[in-house]
Order: C-alpha cells, then sequence, then structure tokens
C-alpha cells in the first residue's frame, strides 16, 4: 500500500500536466495580430496583394525608373527635332560712318550701314541620307528599354515585398511557438518544483527544468527581436521611412511547384524584362553604330529669311531697300575632321558589342535562377510534409517521455531533450512553410511573372 499510493499520485498528476499541455497552444487565426506589439490603436489589416499595390504607388525604385524613362523619351524628342524646321526671330541695329569698312577678320571687307532692322530666319534639313533616321531609330528603341526597365524595378519591388510579408507573417508565427515553448516549460518547472517540495523528485530535476525554462525565455527574446526587424523590412519594403505595424492575412495554402523546368526557361527568356530591355538596348547601339557610319554622307540644307528696314541710310548711297526677302540651300560635304568620324563610329560599334555580351550574360543568368528557384521550390515542397511528420513524432516522443518522467521510469534528462526536439521541429515546420512561400514568390520572379 505505501509503495501504490505514490504511484497513483504521479499518475494523476502526469494525467493532469498532459491536458494542461493539450491546452497551451490554440490554433492561430487567419489574420495574424501581430504579437508582442505593445497595447494601442488596432494596426491596418493588409493582405498580400494590398502590400503590393501600396508598394508600387509609393516606392521610390519606381518613381527612378519611371523618371529615367521620361529622360529617354525626352531625348527621343531631342533627336526628332531635327525633322522640323527651326525658326529664329533677330533684331539688329548699327551705326557707323558710310565710308567704314571692316578690315580685319575676315576675307571680305564688307560695308556697315546704320540701320535698324527685324526680321526671322528658317533652316529646314532636307536630308542627311538617313543619320537623322537612324539617331531617332536609336532612341526610340532606347526609349522602349527604359519602359522595360519600369517592368524590372516593379518586379524587384513586388519581390522584395512578398519576402517581408511572409518573413513577418514566419516571425510571428515563431513567436507564437516560443510563447507557447515558454508556457509549456514553465508548466513542467511548477510542477518538477513541487514534486521536490514534496520529495518526489531531486533539486537537480528542478535545475533542469529551470535551465530549460531560461532557454524557452531567451527563444522568445529573440523572437520579439526578430519581429520587430521583420516590420522594419516590410516597412522599407513598402516605401515608408518610419516602420509601421501591420496585421497581415494569411495567403492561403500555397499551390505545388511548377512541373515543367523547360517551359518555365522559355517564358523567362521572352518575358523576363531585363533581358526584353537588353535587347532593345542592344538593337539601339548597333543602329548608333550606323548612324556614326552616315556622318561621311553630306547634309542639306534649306535657309530662307525675311525681315524689315524701317530704319536706314539713304536707299541711293547704301542700296538698302524697306524689306527683304532670301532663300536657298546649302550642302555641307565632310572631307577630312582628323579622323574624328571614324573614331567615333569605333566607339559605337565597341559599345554595341558591350550591349550584346551584357545581353548574353544576363541570359546565363537568368537561365540559371530559373533552374535554381525551380530546384528551391520542389525541394521546399518536399519539406512540407516532412516537416509535418517530423512535428507529430517529436509530439508523440514529448508525451511519452512526459509520462515516463512522471511515472519514475525516465531521468529529466530525457524529458528536457524531447522538449528541445519538438521546439526544433515546430520552428522547423514554420521555417518551411513560408520558405516554400517565397520560394513560389522567386519562381514567378525568375520567369518573369512578378510584375
Amino acid at each position: 500500500m505505501r509503495i501504490c499510493c505514490p504511484l497513483l499520485f504521479i499518475a494523476a498528476a502526469a494525467f493532469l500536466s498532459s491536458s494542461s499541455l493539450a491546452q497551451v497552444a490554440p490554433p492561430a487565426p487567419a489574420a495574424t495580430q501581430a504579437p508582442g506589439t505593445p497595447p494601442g490603436p488596432a494596426p491596418q489589416m493588409l493582405t498580400l496583394q494590398q502590400a503590393e499595390q501600396l508598394a508600387i504607388q509609393n516606392h521610390p525604385q519606381i518613381q527612378i525608373a519611371t523618371a529615367q524613362a521620361s529622360v529617354a523619351d525626352a531625348q527621343r524628342r531631342e533627336v526628332r527635332a531635327a525633322y522640323f524646321p527651326a525658326v529664329n526671330g533677330s533684331i539688329t541695329g548699327a551705326e557707323a560712318n558710310d565710308t567704314n569698312r571692316i578690315g580685319a577678320g575676315v576675307l571680305n571687307a564688307p560695308r556697315v550701314f546704320p540701320k535698324f532692322a527685324q526680321g526671322f530666319q528658317v533652316n529646314q534639313l532636307l536630308t542627311d541620307f538617313g543619320r537623322t533616321y537612324q539617331l531617332v531609330k536609336s532612341a526610340n528603341l532606347h526609349e522602349r528599354a527604359q519602359e522595360e526597365n519600369i517592368v524590372t524595378a516593379r518586379a524587384d519591388v513586388l519581390l522584395q515585398v512578398d519576402r517581408s510579408y511572409f518573413g513577418v507573417l514566419r516571425a510571428q508565427a515563431l513567436l507564437r511557438v516560443a510563447q507557447q515553448t515558454v508556457s509549456e516549460r514553465q508548466l513542467v518547472s511548477n510542477q518538477v518544483t513541487q514534486m521536490a517540495a514534496n520529495q518526489l523528485k531531486s533539486q537537480l530535476d528542478v535545475t533542469f527544468a529551470n535551465v530549460d525554462l531560461a532557454q524557452a525565455q531567451l527563444l522568445l527574446i529573440q523572437a520579439q527581436n526578430n519581429l520587430q526587424s521583420s516590420y522594419a523590412d516590410l516597412t522599407r519594403a513598402l516605401g515608408f521611412a518610419d516602420q509601421r505595424t501591420y496585421s497581415l492575412m494569411e495567403p492561403g495554402p500555397a499551390a505545388g511547384p511548377p512541373a515543367s523546368l523547360d517551359a518555365l526557361i522559355q517564358q523567362a527568356v521572352m518575358n523576363r524584362p531585363e533581358l526584353v530591355s537588353l535587347r532593345l538596348e542592344a538593337t539601339a547601339a548597333q543602329t548608333f553604330v550606323t548612324s556614326e557610319r552616315d556622318r561621311w554622307f553630306p547634309s542639306i540644307t534649306a535657309v530662307g529669311a525675311a525681315g524689315l528696314i524701317p530704319f536706314h541710310a539713304d536707299v541711293t548711297t547704301t542700296g538698302l531697300n524697306d524689306q527683304y526677302a532670301a532663300a536657298g540651300f546649302n550642302m555641307n560635304i565632310p572631307i577630312f575632321n582628323g579622323r574624328l568620324f571614324g573614331a567615333l563610329r569605333n566607339e559605337a560599334l565597341e559599345r554595341s558589342i558591350v550591349q550584346q555580351q551584357s545581353l548574353r550574360t544576363e541570359l546565363d543568368q537568368v537561365v540559371r535562377d530559373v533552374n535554381q528557384a525551380w530546384n528551391d521550390a520542389n525541394s521546399g515542397y518536399q519539406r512540407l510534409s516532412e516537416v509535418e511528420q517530423l512535428v507529430d513524432q517529436a509530439t508523440q516522443a514529448l508525451n511519452l517521455a512526459t509520462s515516463r518522467y512522471q511515472l519514475g521510469l525516465s531521468s529529466i534528462v530525457e524529458l528536457t531533450q524531447s522538449q528541445l526536439n519538438l521546439t526544433q521541429a515546430q520552428i522547423e515546420q514554420v521555417n518551411a512553410t513560408y520558405d516554400y512561400q517565397t520560394e513560389l514568390a522567386l519562381v514567378n520572379y525568375s520567369i518573369g511573372n512578378l510584375r
């Protein structure tokens, strides 16, 4: 009877502790309420799609790309201005002796008459045998390449948002794991302490339980710090300077990884905005080489002038009338300029080679990125089922270890090791869940679907 009573007491305590442990960790809500944040007004609800739209509207990286595209559009219009006439107005006045002539600085000696005149000149390029056409074509291609850079900037920003969004969800889930771990180990510490007070366990067991509790509290502090850091990353990804706290919505169950790697590579080669931009830049560089070659061609310009001379000296001595008008053309034929045109063409040719090799390098990098993202997504998907089994096994092992310890069939070391295994398994499950979400975002980014 003396042996049976303590065993019945221990069995009852084991039953009560296992019942208490089952009530510690409630299921996570669909909308995470930012655990560990100070009390105050309820944080703004934010879905992943809303976060992406907010970043597109606000992030400076997209604003920079948009401004650069506007610069390219202005440069295109600058080059295209050569197609239109240039009109200049002039107002000229002079006072001189009728017998004066300019004697230095020019080959002829024109006379200078007292006069006041006003008029305008018109210059119109008739043809430069294709050089302006090539310049405009190159500028158009460069503008389109800059527009693709806006798409690239959007994709980069959206990838940052997705990573930061899942980073916050991961940090919140890890914080819940840490809170649950502290609660469970506090319960064990209290029970072991009570047993030691009743001389059912040794003080060494109390020390082991308190050490485990201290480790769980350190894990909680680290999880709280990681959550604040994750909020800072999300705020930066959204384009805000001050840190903001949101209540994030879970995006729902993730789909399986894409099946065909070859189809992904083909889609990436066609759709990645970086590749589209570099192709346009390479074509623009080749077109610019042609325009630099066309510098050797002549250019023909039409010139017209008209105006009034309301004040002038006597027409019999100066030959000046009250009105004037003239028209003509000019052909400029380059002959020799110290090999300037040849050097400009060689420079453009080498820059074209640089653009072509940059395209080739980026193409190789894109194919590698798709391979890596696809492999990571498949590994992450397989990892999900494995960690789920790991958590189930660790939970069962902890339940058995708790019962064995309270029945006096094992030491505190077995119990603490089982607690540690379960905590590690839960952390692995959280990491696997949000790693896979991030890996799917990387797959979409690598094939050009994230825009």
